[in-house]
């Protein structure tokens, strides 16, 4: 039987969303790839109730995320069965988090964030999470087929349902955030997180002005993707594999060439180095060197790996010198 390591909690901080009360790990755990149900549940539960011990107390999962259109679901079916057997007695401590947006079933109500689709979205979810509320429930996707206000509205009656604690979207550009942060005001939904696609090669949340329309409406942005599919690891210092997948919102990182990317990653490993950092620590620690940035999301199925990122913790502070040679190196 789990009982959770005493020293969960020592000598880690917390983030809160931006204004609001909702408190976060720097680093949280992502179950979007390789936590499905083609993958073995108790190697898994291993991994997450580690994370736990070592005071990750955020998960976050999507109804969408599985194995392919047979597995969606399956992700949190898999979470909601260590929610239920092993972490039932930590709820309290616990932030979970889903989405809805991307497919879940055949119809037209197993896509977009219709009133219909969010509605029954988080009653399915709950469902397989064996949990009566999440503490953060998202739009995964902005939806040009629903306007805005119907998709915000209906998660506003989710949380006045008390199946969801607060709200955020992901993938929402400044346009259509302003329009539903607006909506959000008008309504006092919890309104707390937008969760975008953000690494230390991509720094289109801040350029395209989305950090500062966070931050001046007391909400805070979390990263997806902190790594950058492993770039920023030591794993591709020697070149870029020709299987290598990039997710879209990085593809303009190949637009010189894959040597190009790999000379600038090894620039950025030697800054690392002489800060007695991995790339992928430090890869982290700039991310969350904005006070928006309330989380980055890691997604990992190896204990060491995961300890080995949660050091990133150990040196957030970067010299003036460190942050104009990375500024110059990803410009």
């Amino acid at each position: 039987m789990y009982s959770a390591s005493d020293n969960r909690y020592t000598n880690k901080s917390v983030r809160h969303a931006g204004n609001t009360g909702l408190m976060l790990p720097p680093i949280s755990l992502g179950l979007w790839r390789h936590f499905g149900s083609a993958d073995p549940l108790s190697d898994r539960r291993d991994v997450i109730l580690h994370a736990f011990d070592k005071g990750v107390f955020h998960f976050d999962v999507a109804n969408h995320y599985g194995n392919g259109k047979s597995g969606f679901g399956s992700s949190e079916e898999l979470l909601g069965q260590i929610l239920k057997n092993d972490l039932k007695p930590y709820r309290d401590e616990l932030v979970i988090s889903t989405k809805v947006g991307y497919e879940i079933h055949d119809g037209p109500y197993g896509i977009g964030t219709s009133r219909k689709s969010l509605l029954q979205g988080i009653n399915d979810s709950l469902e397989r999470l064996n949990l009566d509320y999440v503490d953060v429930y998202y739009a995964h996707r902005y939806d040009d087929k629903t306007p805005i206000e119907e998709t915000v509205r209906a998660l506003d009656d989710i949380v006045r349902s008390g199946k969801a604690l607060y709200v955020g979207v992901s993938n929402y550009e400044v346009p259509e955030m302003k329009q539903a942060i607006a909506m959000f005001k008008k309504l006092g939904t919890p309104f707390v997180l937008d969760q975008m696609s953000m690494n230390m090669l991509n720094n289109h949340v801040e350029n395209s002005g989305l950090s500062n329309l966070l931050k001046d409406n007391g909400a805070g942005a979390i990263a997806y993707g902190p790594l950058c599919e492993g770039l920023l690891s030591d794993r591709y210092l020697d070149g870029i594999t020709d299987n290598f997948r990039i997710h879209p919102t990085n593809a303009n990182l190949l637009d010189d060439g894959k040597e190009a990317l790999v000379a600038k990653l090894n620039k950025l490993n030697d800054i690392a180095k002489n800060r007695d950092q991995t790339l992928s620590q430090m890869s982290l620690a700039w991310l969350l060197r904005d006070p928006v940035v309330a989380s980055v999301i890691i997604g990992t199925t190896n204990n060491d790996h995961l300890d080995e990122n949660l050091k990133a913790l150990d040196n957030l502070t970067f010299s003036t010198d460190e942050v104009e040679q990375i500024s110059q190196l990803i410009k």
